[in-house]
């Protein structure tokens, strides 16, 4: 067995979990990287992975191995990114623990991060929000379970992961009604909740199949859902949704998506981004700048502002359906 193996396990038992005290989250995607990248290390030097060595992780392999996900495995660079900043996690304590490998280290380490387009976040209108949370059958179970899934999605802006892991006991209905969660970075959040939002939870919590010290949000055999299954739903109710306003299949809907939505409707009722990011648990107040990016009416208004005196504001509408076609050409 080689250096890399021992250096490997006590990564995970010393430095993550010890040291760092790392989330399951990010314990099981530090694992995937790094067995992607031995299995691919084995196969292109024909070396079994137990055997391999500091050496062999050279900077050209991790450069191929980087190019494989994207090109063979059609990861995005957001994700080539995440398996990098995995490795060079790795590379980082394996430096202290053997410098004799420094100069493979040193050059792995300098791989850079790879550049982005940053495109503007996908967000439902009020009407094609009110069209996705009329789509779940409210006769059914869990028609009621996904209507109240979503609707507290879009309204509190919880992430996938904190809607999974809330449990009944986590929702306080009472005077000041918050829902309470353990957010990204372990970070405690009190999202308070609005009374429309309060009488769907309310009616939630007095299904049959609710109990108190289970998960807010179950199948229907009482096992945790998954995020694979809250994005399989959410695509069913999207589909529906359509027949009645069609813009919302039009665009990429996911979980995050309505995250979005929750954080421009508070910024169109024109709340302070450093309270959107309170509300959003964000780490950086400039997380939040995003979503001044993506709300053209803000800008529309900012535009009608700084027109001149004598010309009428607002946005040029042509004045005929064929002049606009021409005009779009």
């Amino acid at each position: 067995m080689s250096a890399l193996a021992p250096t490997l396990q006590t990564f995970f038992t010393d430095r993550l979990l010890c040291q760092r005290r790392a989330s399951p989250h990010t314990v099981a995607a530090y694992r995937d990287t790094l067995r992607l990248l031995l299995g691919f290390a084995a196969v292109r030097l024909n070396i079994e992975p137990s055997k391999l060595a500091i050496d062999h992780l050279d900077a050209p392999l991790i450069g191929t191995f980087l190019d494989h996900l994207e090109q063979d495995r059609g990861n995005c660079v957001r994700t080539r990114n995440a398996r990098l900043a995995a490795i060079h996690s790795l590379f980082r304590y394996s430096a202290l623990r053997h410098p004799e490998h420094a100069a493979v280290i040193e050059r792995v380490l300098a791989i850079p991060q790879k550049r982005f387009e940053r495109r503007l976040v996908t967000f439902l209108t009020e009407a094609e929000l009110e069209a996705l949370l009329a789509a779940p059958d409210q006769t059914t179970w869990i028609g009621r379970r996904d209507h109240t899934l979503l609707a507290l999605a879009a309204q509190t802006g919880l992430r996938a992961s904190e809607l999974i892991g809330l449990c009944c006991d986590d929702v306080h209905l009472g005077v000041g009604a918050h829902v309470s969660c353990l957010g990204k970075g372990r970070k405690q959040r009190i999202t308070p909740l609005t009374k429309e939002m309060v009488v769907v939870l309310r009616a939630w919590l007095h299904e049959p199949a609710v109990q108190a010290t289970e998960p807010l949000f179950t199948t229907r055999n009482g096992s945790p859902l998954s995020r694979d299954a809250l994005e399989r739903r959410l695509a069913k109710h999207v589909a529906n949704a359509s027949h009645v306003y069609p813009s919302p299949c039009q665009k990429k809907v996911t979980l995050h998506s309505l995250r979005h939505t929750a954080a421009m409707r508070l910024l169109h009722a024109e709340v302070d981004t450093s309270v959107i990011a309170l509300w959003l648990g964000h780490e950086q107040v400039e997380t939040t700048q995003i979503y001044l990016h993506a709300d053209l009416a803000i800008k529309d208004r900012a535009l009608a502002r700084t027109a001149p005196a004598h010309i009428k504001p607002g946005r040029y509408r042509p004045p005929d359906t064929l002049i606009a076609f021409l005009e779009g050409l």
